[in-house]
């Protein structure tokens, strides 16, 4: 005897499946500014104290001459500030990453998230892969962070 897969119904706002999602589609995030509490919390969560982040006194003596944000907080506000502006995918995980650091971000950057459709590829019935490659730029224009994500998106059930 072979069981019914559930059905769930969905709630909240809008979904983009699959066939919905054109390669070159673009998207520019609104600004979000970083600030020396999220650089603590996220120490506190990651439980990542290194200097570079922690010690304001030591941080002056370096090439940064001041605190600055740990990477993956970086790509962690980026991955909110796209869903912010643009219709969520119907997104079932990440599925890859591929990533650079390029710049550091400092207690009050202004970040922002562009993004593009560069692929897209079916995997199954019930799925696909979309590419997005995506950078990450502060107030002065200044690339901090750029990469690529690979999303498992759910195609339309028919």
């Amino acid at each position: 005897m072979r069981l019914a897969r559930p059905q769930f119904q969905m709630t909240g706002p809008p979904r983009r499946y699959f066939e919905e999602i054109e390669v070159g589609e673009t998207y520019e995030s609104p600004g979000r500014t970083v600030t020396e509490t999220d650089i603590v919390l996220f120490a506190g969560v990651s439980g990542d104290y290194n200097v570079i982040h922690t010690d304001a006194e030591f941080m002056k003596t370096s090439i940064f001459g001041e605190r600055i944000a740990h990477g993956l907080l970086g790509l962690s506000i980026q991955s909110g500030l796209l869903t912010r502006w643009m219709t969520p995918y119907a997104s079932l995980g990440v599925a890859g990453l591929r990533w650079k650091f390029k710049n550091p971000i400092k207690i009050g950057d202004t970040i922002r998230v562009r993004a593009e459709v560069t692929g897209k590829k079916e995997t199954s019935a019930d799925q696909g892969v979309v590419t997005l490659a995506r950078t990450v730029v502060n107030q002065r224009d200044e690339v901090v962070q750029e990469g690529e994500t690979d999303v498992i998106v759910e195609r339309r059930r028919e």
